[in-house]
């Protein structure tokens, strides 16, 4: 585990409330899943599980009626990516922490992740005590990573580097349409080229971002502030 501190929790002063539970939202689109999860956080009497959702405008419904402290999220969820959830969460006035729990550990998922605001990233293979570990450092003020992933890629995903500059104006605007759900002839022909020229553009932002694909390259695009994701449908 990877651990940068900072004091979340709040101390009590003379006639104030101690804070006596973590209040968790768990948002997984399988059910089997958060019935497991929500098992192994029960088994901490410190840890209280206040709500579920399944996709991500039910999460962010949930965030605002439930003001969990903790919001442990899938990346992969209908509707709404958890990328954009956590991003989304993070913008509230007072927002809650962001937890990933996810079965991806690419590299480019974690700083995904980790630019859009989540204050630790955890795989699914995560034994029940490193789970229940990582949600008390959480809200204790620690970035928790599990994994091989180490200080060199949070110093990347939190840094100032990362500009778009590394794409030209022409695959930026595909990323663009991409991200509007044209696919490679609409978007050849709305630039005025052919689609042989849209798919050299593709394969040119795969390999500068280092993805394997067009629904990677936009989740990159969009953790960086590139380009906008719609608010509603699943990217392909």
């Amino acid at each position: 585990m990877l651990c940068a501190k900072r004091r979340v929790l709040e101390s009590v002063a003379e006639g104030s409330r101690v804070k006596e539970h973590i209040r968790l939202l768990l948002v997984e689109d399988h059910a089997l899943v958060r019935e497991g999860t929500r098992e192994i956080l029960e088994r901490d009497p410190r840890l209280r599980v206040v709500g579920e959702a399944e996709d991500g405008p039910s999460a962010l419904a949930l965030v605002d009626d439930l003001r969990p402290d903790i919001v442990l999220v899938d990346l992969d969820l209908p509707i709404l990516n958890g990328i954009e959830v956590i991003r989304r969460i993070r913008a509230k006035a007072e927002p809650p922490l962001a937890l990933v729990l996810s079965a991806y550990d690419d590299e480019d998922y974690v700083m995904a992740a980790l630019s859009a605001g989540a204050t630790g990233y955890l795989l699914k293979t995560a034994h029940a005590d490193e789970l229940i570990s990582a949600i008390h450092a959480a809200a204790g003020g620690e970035t928790v990573l599990q994994g091989s992933v180490g200080r060199t890629l949070l110093a990347r995903a939190q840094g100032p580097g990362g500009h778009h500059d590394v794409l030209t104006e022409r695959e930026l605007e595909v990323l663009r349409l991409a991200a509007q759900g044209a696919r490679t002839k609409q978007i050849a022909a709305q630039m005025m080229v052919s689609a042989r020229t849209v798919e050299g553009h593709l394969t040119s932002i795969f390999n500068k971002l280092g993805v394997s694909g067009r629904t990677e390259a936009l989740m990159y695009a969009a953790a960086r502030g590139w380009i906008n994701l719609p608010r509603h449908g699943r990217q392909a």
